[in-house]
């Protein structure tokens, strides 16, 4: 009897795996709508590394990069170009939902695709060379109050991107004009730290995430954490903007799109697959190791979120003049 349940059982296993190569695209991407080394991705070595350790995809994911616009290329090119590929999914994050909140997207909005899934948290830094001679978030903000131009603020977006937003709401809440501040936008975070490294610029602008690589090498020093609280972990020591008397926080979450055209069968295996990773503890641990915290959102729950920042996004360009 024994024999023949695990005869049974291997078969079910079999029929299960034989189901989840047939529906498993031949050549999986991620494409990062940036140069390699900020946000984006890590966001899709993340998912690259946790599919594969999971089990939950056979072949190796490529990631590929497609900078211009903060992820304004890449969106067009999926929607216009490849908006059936069942195989590709593309990174976005909050700055994805602000650009596409202010029309930097062209004619395309947050209905074009379809939203995938939410796979964690990062939030904003204001960080500055480990040698620098501000040591706290209000040393730069006196700093700015004499003369607001006499430091160079380093972002991987334009103005009114997310990484300008951060400085912009710091600037306001110190009663700067956000628009007389100097500002350097790059195509991506990773060039942003390097050309802070290189003396290039004096501050950065980012998420935590992006710059936590060069925290541990002691390179760098974060003067601002953008939550409601002190994180967890290896970063309890970093101060956050709110602790010092400015209250702003900024959550930024990272996730993958997928083109409109795809198939229901096609981003249901994918939904599918995410929601199986998202609930194991080994993603956790790999979510945690890129000092990402939690979020899991996959599906309907991540249209529904990506739609109502979208709105409240549009609203906050609205109060710095940002949205016709």
């Amino acid at each position: 009897m024994k024999t023949a349940l695990s005869h049974i059982a291997l078969a079910l296993g079999a029929l299960a795996l034989s189901s989840q190569l047939l529906a498993e695209p031949k050549r999986p991407e991620c494409i990062a709508p940036a140069k390699p080394g900020g946000g984006f991705d890590l966001t899709c070595k993340l998912a690259q590394s946790g599919l594969k350790d999971n089990g939950l995809l056979q072949a190796p994911m490529r990631v590929t990069y497609m900078p211009g616009g903060v992820g304004a290329v890449a969106y067009n090119a999926v929607v216009a170009q490849r908006p059936k590929d069942a195989g590709t999914i593309t990174a976005f994050s909050s700055g994805s939902l602000l650009n596409l909140a202010q029309g930097k997207f062209g004619r395309y909005d947050e209905n074009a695709v379809r939203w995938l899934a939410g796979i964690g948290t990062d939030y904003g830094a204001i960080s500055v060379r480990a040698d620098s001679p501000y040591q706290t978030l209000d040393d730069l903000v006196q700093a700015l109050k004499k003369d607001p131009g006499s430091i160079v603020f380093g972002a991987g977006a334009t103005i009114g991107g997310q990484d300008w937003m951060q400085t912009a709401l710091i600037a306001r809440a110190a009663g700067i004009d956000p628009k007389a501040l100097r500002y350097v936008a790059f195509e991506g975070g990773g060039e942003t730290l390097t050309a802070m490294l290189g003396g290039h610029v004096q501050v950065t602008s980012s998420g935590l995430g992006e710059v936590t690589p060069q925290l541990a090498a002691n390179k760098i020093r974060v003067i601002a954490v953008l939550s409601d609280q002190r994180l967890p972990g290896k970063l309890a020591n970093l101060p956050t903007a709110k602790e010092q008397d400015y209250d702003i926080t900024w959550p930024v979450i990272r996730g993958f799109y997928m083109g409109p055209e795809v198939s229901d069968a096609d981003y249901a295996w994918w939904k599918g697959q995410f929601d199986t990773l998202l609930a194991s503890p080994e993603f956790a641990k790999l979510r945690e190791q890129r000092d990402l915290f939690p979020l899991s959102m996959t599906g309907d729950e991540l249209k529904a979120y990506v739609f109502k920042q979208v709105q409240d996004y549009k609203a906050l360009a609205g109060e710095f003049g940002l949205v016709q």
